[in-house]
């Protein structure tokens, strides 16, 4: 049989990343996430899986965000049961995410009933947080750069892939073919992640397109945050981040902890407020093998915070008029802590709501940075009158020029190279750059198109 490859998500769209590879009977899904941002994207995650979850073999997942993990804990629920091959680091991760996703769910169905905003009676989780706990179980740590057999046929390798702690660019060997899983290429340059690993050799290739039509720009993010902080607290604000939990949040606290150390900017207290982000960054601060800071570095910004744990505490500081900077999960403003804080700040015009990377379609995020006057939280909406930015140059994923780099690295085309994880434009600009300036073989697949890798 020749190997047939799936498209289930990331396609059309950055979000809900799986990709079915089946070789002779074997089903190997890589990845597994939650589709975010449009109605109709996040419907797909209540719908069936075109593919019996029972009749996968094995799940390969290239780092722990939700959009490439977070349907694993209903995939398990469903009747998957045999291992989820990680790195280390994304485990650990996973073990913050996946709960967190399912105790969110479940406050959120619970806070639904509780005001009736909800058009489905009863509201109800996708899966819980004791769910996640069930789908842990099943994960398998694999270290970076060794060969995993699989099967007889099929064997998998991961390869550093710079975008956050334990993320990863998947190899897998199927009989003489290699195909390679970019998963989400971090950026070369970056204060604290690793580059990602040069690959050279690929018969098919699944490459990331979240930043296919964009470059980043050149500005040096301290300067740009130095700016708006300052410019905020001299109108008595307060700066509230939404902040991907892992990564961002950890950057984000590197760069501030220089900022405060350099007195570039005024010395507000800062709070981390968010539960999952505390734990990322204990789990940043013990981690040596996948950044370029070094022990005292990770301790110095870890403790450039104040960590707030508790709902009543969190509560507080929207009643503390004092300036403030808050960083707060989610970073596409999608759920969290964090939309209570936006309840409260994004109604007043002292206060800066500074985002921190891309905005997939449909969230309060890509709403909020296009100029949205309004949006809609708990089932009312909240006027937007506060200074609205979003500093690209601080996302973790590498831009188009970054990618074309990394792209170059190949000593011969791939036969094919599939562009995924990303929206129309941005997808359909990079397959142009590479046909054009590589003259490689590109296709943009859709949802549940299915390949033959002869």
């Amino acid at each position: 049989m020749i190997p047939r490859l799936t498209f289930l998500g990331g396609v059309g769209t950055v979000t809900g990343s799986k990709y079915l590879l089946e070789v002779e009977g074997l089903r190997v899904l890589v990845d597994c996430g939650l589709f975010q941002g449009f109605k109709q994207l996040r419907l797909r995650n209540w719908a069936p899986l075109p593919v019996d979850p029972e009749s996968i073999d094995v799940v390969v997942l290239t780092h722990a965000h939700l959009d490439h993990s977070g349907y694993l804990p209903l995939l398990v629920k469903k009747g998957f049961s045999g291992p989820v091959l990680t790195t280390q680091s994304t485990r650990d991760l996973c073990g913050l995410l996946l709960p967190d996703s399912g105790y969110l769910q479940e406050k959120d169905a619970e806070y639904a009933n509780r005001h009736g905003f909800s058009k489905h009676h009863p509201a109800l989780p996708l899966y819980t947080a004791e769910d996640a706990l069930v789908s842990l179980t099943y994960f398998s740590p694999v270290a970076f750069r060794s060969w995993q057999r699989i099967s007889e046929r099929v064997s998998i390798r991961f390869q550093p892939a710079g975008h956050i702690l334990g993320a990863a660019i998947v190899e897998v060997h199927c009989d003489d073919r290699r195909i390679v899983f970019s998963g989400d290429l971090g950026r070369p340059g970056s204060a604290t992640m690793v580059d990602p690993t040069p690959i050279k050799q690929a018969d098919y290739l699944l490459v990331e397109s979240t930043y296919g039509n964009r470059r980043h720009e050149e500005q040096d993010p301290q300067d740009e945050l130095e700016e708006i902080i300052n410019r905020t607290a001299a109108r008595g604000g307060t700066i509230l981040i939404p902040s991907f939990a892992v990564g961002r949040a950890q950057s984000l606290l590197y760069h501030l902890e220089r900022l405060k150390a350099a007195k570039r900017i005024v010395d507000l207290p800062v709070f981390l407020d968010s539960p999952m982000a505390i734990h990322a960054s204990e789990i940043f601060c013990g981690d040596g093998g996948e950044h370029k800071l070094t022990l005292r570095q990770r301790r110095q910004a870890c403790g450039v915070a104040e960590y707030v744990r508790e709902v009543e505490d969190s509560k507080a500081l929207d009643q503390d008029s004092m300036p403030k900077i808050i960083i707060s999960a989610s970073g596409m403003a999608t759920g969290g802590r964090v939309l209570h804080h936006l309840k409260h700040y994004a109604r007043d015009p002292k206060n800066t709501i500074l985002f921190t990377g891309f905005q997939a379609g449909g969230t309060r995020g890509a709403s909020m940075t296009e100029g949205a006057e309004s949006v809609k939280i708990h089932g009312g909406y909240v006027p937007v009158r506060a200074e609205v930015v979003n500093l690209q140059m601080l996302s973790a994923h590498a831009d188009a020029d970054q990618i074309m780099d990394w792209l170059k690295n190949f000593e011969k085309p791939p036969k094919t190279t599939f562009i995924t994880h990303g929206e129309p434009a941005a997808a359909d600009a990079l397959r142009h750059r590479i046909e054009e300036e590589l003259d490689w073989t590109c296709q943009v697949p859709d949802y549940r198109d299915q390949v033959e890798l002869a």
